[in-house]
């Protein structure tokens, strides 16, 4: 797909707890097509010690308000920087980078949805999709802490959403992949995005039940256009940049441990 180099208006810049952000942007023209699972890379203004873009995955586009959001877990000066925009400042993009999910060829089937922490980010995006689709979604979204849970009402406008939380604050208490959903019911395909121990885990049940499984990968990421070759993973087709031919990838083409 095409990429655009785009300054961006703030529409709304939401704290969603003490740890992320949700960004919604515009612009005076209609916004590129995007697919799910694809990311912009921001110019960050202002931080004198930061010098690379930071990559951040596409969470939600609205046609209708031709507005694209953007879900930032602040972890870094560089992140942080960005929760001094406001409404009307324009925030430079490159947008959209990478390889989305696979979309399904017809709404039969059962689809589960895996996010942990800030990797819920381009579930979102992906949900509405299969919504459009006709199929039904379902979420099963982890996190430390119920304040760690974020756009719960999003996802559940979507489909149906079912919470694990380490501390058992809310949802079931343990991990994703501890949830009794998997063992209760069958799923044809799975897509996940999250801290790489848990999509590995996630990739192991997928693999040991015989079902599909897409990763999207959080490698750290400068350029965002292959060049740089600091986001480079090896696969079962030799080493791949996982901001040009990623961030998407089958687990049948990774060498995890699975």
């Amino acid at each position: 797909m095409k990429k655009y180099l785009l300054d961006l208006k703030v529409v709304s810049v939401e704290h969603l707890g003490d740890r992320y952000l949700l960004i919604r942007l515009t612009s005076d023209t209609k916004l590129p097509d995007m697919l799910p699972g694809q990311f912009a890379e921001l110019r960050i203004d202002g931080s004198p010690a930061t010098f690379l873009r930071r990559p951040i995955s596409i969470h939600y586009v609205d046609d209708e308000l031709n507005e694209v959001w953007l879900l930032v877990a602040m972890v870094g000066e560089g992140t942080r920087r960005l929760e001094c925009l406001r409404r009307g400042d324009f925030l430079n993009c490159i947008i959209p980078l990478g390889n989305g999910f696979t979309m399904p060829s017809s709404p039969q089937g059962h689809y589960l949805l895996i996010g942990g922490g800030v990797g819920v980010a381009p579930l979102l995006f992906l949900g509405e999709r299969l919504r459009q689709l006709g199929c039904q979604p379902t979420f099963l979204l982890g996190a430390r802490s119920v304040g760690d849970l974020v756009q719960l009402s999003c996802f559940e406008r979507i489909g149906r959403v079912l919470l694990t939380t380490e501390d058992g604050s809310a949802g079931q208490k343990g991990f994703v992949t501890q949830h009794s959903v998997l063992s209760d019911e069958h799923f044809d395909r799975i897509y996940t995005c999250g801290p790489k121990p848990m999509m590995i885990a996630v990739a192991k049940y997928a693999k040991a039940n015989g079902i599909d499984c897409e990763v999207s990968l959080e490698n750290k990421m400068a350029c965002g256009l292959g060049a740089c070759l600091c986001c480079v993973e090896g696969t079962t087709e030799g080493n791949l940049c996982v901001c040009k031919d990623g961030p998407v990838l089958n687990i049948n083409q990774l060498l995890w441990p699975i």
